[in-house]
This record gives C-alpha cells, sequence and structure tokens, in this order.
C-alpha cells in the first residue's frame, strides 16, 4: 500500500510535468452566406484576442480556409500554458469590463442574420517533443492542419509516440515546420491527434513533403511494426492567416 507522502509525490510530479505542456483550445466557426460576418471579426481583433493578451495568452491563430468553401469556415487557434490557465480564462473574460463593453455589438446580433451559424471546440494536450506552440518563420503565410484519427485510442498513442521518438526530427529535417502537435482530449471524431506546419507557398510545401516522403529515417520508422495501422483516416485542410492573427 502507497503512503499519503508518496501519494502526495505522485500527484505533484504529474502535475509538474503535465504544466510543463502547452495547452490548445481550437474553435472552428461556420459562417453561412450572408451572415454578419464582419460582426465576428471585430469579435475576435477588437475584444477576444485583447482580453486574453491581458490574461498573458499570446499566439492566437485566427486562419481561414483557403478557397471558397461553403460554409465558410473561421479558425481561432488558442495556446494556453496549461490547463489551469484555460479553465481561469472564462472567468477572467467575465470579469473584464472593457472585455464586455467592446463585445456589445456582438452580443447584439440580430437573431435573424447571426454572425455564424455555430462553432465547434476541440481541446489538446501538447505533445512531449514539441511541448510549447512554435510561431511559423517570417513570410510563412500557408498553414497546413492535419488530423490522424485511429481505429482505437491504442493506435492513437502508438502515433504520438512515433512522432515523439522518429518523426520531430524528420520534420526539421525537411522543413515542415512545425507549429503545434496535439491530442485531442475532447471534441468531434476522437481519438485523433492535430497538427499545425507552415510553409512560405504551397510549391514550398509540396517540395519538402517529397523530401520526407524518401527521407531514409522516415522509411525505416514506417517499416516497424510497433507503428502499424496506427492512422485509419487523415484530414487535411489549408488555411491562411487573418490580418489581426497572431501567428
Amino acid at each position: 500500500m502507497f503512503t499519503k507522502p508518496f501519494l502526495f509525490a505522485f500527484l505533484f510530479l504529474c502535475c509538474f510535468t503535465y504544466a510543463q505542456k502547452d495547452f490548445y483550445e481550437l474553435r472552428t466557426y461556420s459562417i453561412e452566406y450572408n451572415a454578419s460576418e464582419s460582426e465576428l471579426h471585430t469579435y475576435l481583433s477588437e475584444a477576444l484576442l485583447p482580453a486574453l493578451n491581458r490574461q498573458g495568452i499570446k499566439n492566437i491563430g485566427v486562419l481561414e480556409e483557403l478557397g471558397d468553401p461553403t460554409p465558410k469556415k473561421i479558425y481561432v487557434l488558442i495556446p494556453y500554458q496549461n490547463m489551469a490557465e484555460y479553465e481561469s480564462a472564462s472567468q477572467k473574460l467575465n470579469a473584464d469590463e472593457v472585455f464586455k463593453e467592446k463585445k456589445k455589438s456582438y452580443d447584439a446580433v440580430a437573431h435573424t442574420r447571426p454572425a455564424f451559424s455555430r462553432y465547434t471546440t476541440s481541446l489538446y494536450t501538447a505533445f512531449d517533443g514539441l511541448p510549447r506552440l512554435v510561431k511559423p518563420k517570417e513570410g510563412h503565410q500557408l498553414f497546413e492542419l492535419r488530423t490522424y484519427e485511429g481505429h482505437n485510442e491504442h493506435s492513437v498513442e502508438r502515433k504520438v509516440k512515433m512522432f515523439n521518438v522518429e518523426e520531430f526530427s524528420i520534420f526539421e529535417d525537411t522543413g515542415l515546420h512545425s507549429v503545434f502537435f496535439g491530442e485531442q482530449l475532447a471534441g468531434p471524431n476522437m481519438p485523433a491527434l492535430t497538427y499545425l506546419i507552415s510553409f512560405a507557398s504551397m510549391q514550398d510545401r509540396d517540395a519538402n513533403w517529397d523530401k520526407f516522403r524518401v527521407h531514409p529515417d522516415w522509411k525505416r520508422a514506417s517499416a516497424l511494426p510497433e507503428y502499424a495501422n496506427s492512422v485509419s483516416s487523415i484530414k487535411r485542410t489549408f488555411l491562411t492567416p487573418l490580418s489581426y492573427s497572431q501567428l
């Protein structure tokens, strides 16, 4: 039987380790044709992002899909330093008088022409191999958001291990510039992991993925039995930052 001091020490160590990794919220806003979209952008750029910045939450990404999708989608990536910061953020927003004043027009949007139809939220914990968000290089305006689904939790755990042990160094070697990697804790289509990488252009992106596919370390790692069948589906979305994005 474990003693109380041992249990307290163990719990402290777990909490300390967990606190060293980012905790991510990824919101996806769906915007129908003829919506009051400008009100959403005003809310995000003039109310929400500045209020979160006042809390010390920085490098918030606001991205939109390339092309002309229907419905249009806006992605908001909020990196928290830990889960405790995420948990306290809403309470601090509710107590922020500047925030409440800045969002009055957003709150008053008519129900007959809303700013968006719905938004979904997914929550992630950062990978051990990339515990903090990395701001993209200057001039990187193309982002690739990739979600890997697994047929069960163990398959996703194995793919996370593969990234931590094998793939991050290969990404670095081949110009796949990591922004964040997160294991999904809540949200749709679980179990899954999601990551975001950046490029200077689509040509840059295509050339660097080609380098990755033929890299000898990737060929070796992808053939290992311990990583076999760890991904059942891959979803890919190309994004570009809006003018007020902090990424």
